[in-house]
């Protein structure tokens, strides 16, 4: 059989949509459709129930099974890759009868095992294994195992990727700004300068080291039967080591195996997951929020772009609208991400549905995050930095230098110069709420008796100078 070509998910749902993500902004999030939608959920269960029989099959599990030929597999194969339009329409129209989702797939792959001769040829022998569809499953070994794939899926094929670009933009940047002075604002209030890159260079670390924690997260699965005893198992085959079936089934899915769960895999992996994907999206909010800013305060000019309309009466202004839909977007996925996290951990006993319709919200909690990507990824992108400005704000705020002299003052001391007492309060009675200029603060210093050498180290400091190894930090990015 030639190779199937898989069809997208994507372009299966008509354009109108109940929700933004799927209306407005489908374009941002629909890599997440092949992954994290109704369709990919059934396309995925498919895939297991496939994988499944092929797994009993090849390993023997079952006596009297037949071994698949390799033509087999790959019509089995095929019919997930060829999942689209059609399969999911029927799909629904079995559904309709059996009014259980899982049941449905189970009687849909049994249809495509009856029509294999058609396919194959008479001596197939798929038609007589329909048995070992869903053997000795619970619904809820099918769907862990779906989930857990569809997120992986989602977040290592779709997710990771974009939220990677966009902390690699940010440390772009902070290298390229890395010699820029600035001006810092601690409480709002001028404080100690520093550099633009470097101040991008500390949120592009944050970014990093969650990007650390998700690419490291576990995806645990489970096939264990009705509530993890592998009671039907061992009833219907005792002979076969079910826990190593189970085990090599889950690993050969590219899963984590977990051994001891109720009915349903405990959910802990995709709070953990969904806790790191939440602590980027707060990084990048504070990103978004700094930058946005960053721009009210001059730092950052926004580019123009041709024909678009910054307000609808103002015609001078471009908003900062890209941030200010990602912080938005970024506080819609947190809240889902927050109560996936919450809800997911808690079944009652061996089993509730609480889960059931909780996840079937995973793929909006990254869509939000996915488009929040887009936007701040497009709005770093149409950036420019006013340096003027920044060296005037600098220029006019040089009781910032009260700092290095106290300090300077205090080191002379400890050497033996007379003279430097009280070094803190005599920069705080000169520079506190008052506007210094350079002629004032070298005034000052003249008069203090430094050390020559100190005292010249001091004068020749101006506050777009006073930025301390700031420049030089940046390169631990790349540690």
């Amino acid at each position: 059989m030639t190779s199937p070509v898989r069809v997208p998910l994507a372009d299966v749902f008509p354009p109108i949509a109940l929700g933004p993500l799927d209306g407005r902004y489908r374009a941002a999030v629909a890599p997440l459709v092949d992954h994290l939608s109704e369709a990919a959920l059934n396309r995925m269960r498919v895939h297991v129930e496939v994988e499944w029989l092929i797994h009993l099959t090849s390993h023997h599990v079952v006596p009297g099974a037949p071994v698949l030929s390799q033509e087999e597999r790959a019509y089995l194969r095929a019919v997930v890759e060829t999942f689209g339009p059609d399969e999911i329409a029927e799909l629904a129209e079995i559904e309709r009868t059996t009014v259980h989702d899982v049941k449905a797939v189970e009687y849909f792959l049994k249809r495509r095992l009856a029509s294999a001769p058609a396919v194959l040829g008479e001596d197939t022998v798929l038609a007589g294994v329909g048995e070992l569809v869903h053997f000795a499953c619970t619904s809820e070994d099918i769907n862990n195992l779906s989930y857990a794939l569809m997120v992986r899926g989602a977040v290592r094929e779709v997710w990771l990727p974009a939220a990677t670009e966009l902390a690699d933009q940010v440390a772009a940047m902070a290298h390229e700004h890395a010699q820029q002075p600035m001006l810092a604002l601690t409480h709002g209030q001028p404080a100690t300068p520093t550099t633009l890159g470097k101040e991008l260079a500390v949120l592009a670390y944050r970014l990093r080291r969650q990007l650390a924690r998700i690419a490291g997260d576990e995806f645990l699965g489970k096939i264990n039967g009705a509530t993890g005893t592998f009671g039907a198992h061992v009833v219907a085959v005792p002979g076969a080591d079910w826990p190593t079936v189970s085990r090599t089934f889950v690993e050969h899915l590219g899963l984590t195996w977990n051994p001891l769960t109720t009915q349903i895999e405990s959910h802990d992996w995709q709070a953990e997951l969904y806790a790191d994907v939440a602590r980027y999206n707060r990084v990048l909010h504070n990103l978004a929020t700094d930058v946005w800013t960053y721009i009210s305060r001059g730092v950052f000019i926004q580019v123009p772009v041709a024909g678009a309309t910054g307000s609808s009466t103002m015609p001078h202004k471009v908003n900062p609208i890209r941030f200010e839909n990602a912080e938005a977007n970024l506080e819609m996925s947190c809240a889902l991400l927050d109560t996936l996290s919450a809800t997911l951990v808690t079944s009652r006993l061996q089993r509730d549905l609480t889960d059931s319709t909780t996840q079937r919200n995973i793929g909006p909690a990254f869509g939000h995050s996915m488009l929040a990507i887009d936007n701040v990824r497009r709005g770093l992108a149409a950036l420019n930095v006013d340096a003027a400005m920044l060296a005037r704000e600098l220029d006019e705020n040089w009781e910032v230098l009260g700092e290095p002299v106290q300090s300077a003052m205090r080191a002379a001391a400890v050497a033996g110069v007379t003279g430097m007492e009280n070094p803190y309060e005599r920069l705080k009675e000169l520079t506190r709420g008052r506007r210094l200029t350079a002629d004032d603060m070298r005034t000052f210093i003249d008069g203090l008796g430094l050390p020559e050498d100190v005292a010249d180290r001091l004068r020749a400091l101006t506050p777009a100078g006073y930025t301390g190894i700031a420049a030089e930090l940046v390169d631990h990015l790349e540690g």
